[in-house]
Parts: structure tokens; C-alpha cells; sequence
């Protein structure tokens, strides 16, 4: 006799549920059942047995495996694609002898390795025989200020910046990545690589900024050439 739960007198689904998997042995007992339990299916609503519905399920959990090993596959293409990148950008840098060249060849190599539409640098701070490189011009005492209040690099939409304007076409960029460049004992802010997208999603607030500080310390440390020497 049922209740009007649906249950056998005094017994519960989660009884039967849980004498099922305290009890591995009930189906080589009773194999018989196996062939007649029918259960619908997902796929097309039709009956089908318990053994029919179980390979269904494997099926769909090896599927779904296989999405995840794809996805992990091309995550890892993916990341030593970024590796060749930042490696090939390091080496040319390392292989810059002329002190004077590196901050032109720092940005021309990190747009062409990474695919950036603009990039710009300003430095400030640097050695009397490097003053009068570009790289070192027209840098506000504000631009100087926001650099230095930097913990991160600044991901996020071109609100009007003042480093905006070392890009070659400011009104195109939607979205900004600006990284401070730090050296010295002290770690003081010395310069600013600034990225620019006309995508507005390419560089977010949200967005993780651990690949852009590795780009900033290795910038910074090559830069650092140009600064007076102790």
C-alpha cells in the first residue's frame, strides 16, 4: 500500500536509494530486473532499460571529457604560442647593443610579436646622454604622479589620458593597457608602456594583469640601461 507521498508504507525513495548502494550485490541477484526496468530517455523521450540508459550516460560523460581534454589541449597550444612570443621579444632585447635604439625597438617588437594595434613609452629620469631621445619627451608631472600610484597595470577604457596622446592615433583607441616601469633600489616609477586597441574589450578592468606585469619588469630591466648609473 502507498502513501499519498508516493512512498511504501513507512518506506521512502531515499530508503530504497539508500539500500541500493549500501547493497552492490542486489542486481547480480536479482539480474533478471535489469532487463526489465524501463527508464525514458532524453534523447527522443522513448523507454528504454536501465543497462541502455547507463551506456547513454557513459557516452555523454566520455563527451564531455573529451571537451575538457580539447579545451585543455588548445589552452596549452595556446600558452606556448604567448611563450615564443615573449621569448623572441626578450632576445631582441637582449641582443639591442645600442642603448639609445632600445626603447623604438622595445615597442616595435612588442606590437609586432603580440599583435597590438598602438603602443607608446614615455620615460623620465634617464641619463643626460640619453635626454633628448623621444621616448623622453613631453612627460606632465600628472602623467609622472599616475604611473608612480600604480600597484598594477592600468587595464580599461581611454578615459582622456594624458598617455593616450603618445599613441600615433589617440582617437582610435577605445580600450588601454598602462604599465609602469619601475627600477632603482627603491623601486621608483621611472617610466610608462602604454597599449592601445580600438577594441573597447580588448583590455578590461576585469582582465588579469600577470602577463602585463612580466612584460613591464622585463621592459623595466631593459630600460634601465638608459638610467645614471650608481
Amino acid at each position: 500500500m502507498t502513501s499519498p507521498a508516493g512512498s511504501l508504507q513507512g518506506i521512502t525513495e531515499a530508503d530504497i536509494a539508500q539500500f541500493l548502494a549500501n547493497s552492490p550485490a542486489f542486481f547480480e541477484r536479482h539480474a533478471e530486473l535489469l532487463a526489465t526496468i524501463q527508464i525514458t530517455s532524453p534523447h527522443g523521450h522513448r523507454a528504454v532499460s536501465l543497462q541502455e540508459r547507463q551506456m547513454e550516460m557513459l557516452r555523454e560523460r566520455i563527451k564531455g571529457l573529451e571537451g575538457k581534454i580539447v579545451e585543455m589541449i588548445r589552452h596549452g597550444q595556446e600558452n606556448v604560442a604567448i611563450a615564443d612570443r615573449l621569448h623572441r621579444w626578450t632576445r631582441a632585447l637582449l641582443r639591442t647593443t645600442d642603448a639609445a635604439a632600445l626603447p623604438q625597438r622595445l615597442v616595435d617588437d612588442l606590437r609586432h610579436e603580440f599583435l597590438i594595434p598602438q603602443a607608446g613609452l614615455r620615460l623620465w629620469g634617464v641619463d643626460a646622454a640619453h635626454a633628448a631621445l623621444p621616448a623622453a619627451q613631453g612627460v606632465s608631472e600628472d602623467a609622472r604622479s599616475f604611473a608612480a600610484s600604480l600597484t598594477l597595470p592600468y587595464c580599461g577604457a581611454n578615459n582622456g589620458f594624458e598617455a593616450a596622446g603618445w599613441l600615433h592615433d589617440p582617437a582610435a583607441v577605445m580600450s588601454m593597457a598602462m604599465i609602469p616601469l619601475r627600477g632603482g633600489a627603491a623601486g621608483a616609477a621611472f617610466g610608462l608602456l602604454v597599449l592601445g586597441s580600438p577594441d573597447p574589450t580588448r583590455y578590461s578592468a576585469d582582465m588579469g594583469t600577470d602577463f602585463l606585469m612580466r612584460i613591464g619588469d622585463i621592459a623595466a630591466a631593459a630600460l634601465s640601461r638608459l638610467l645614471p648609473s650608481a
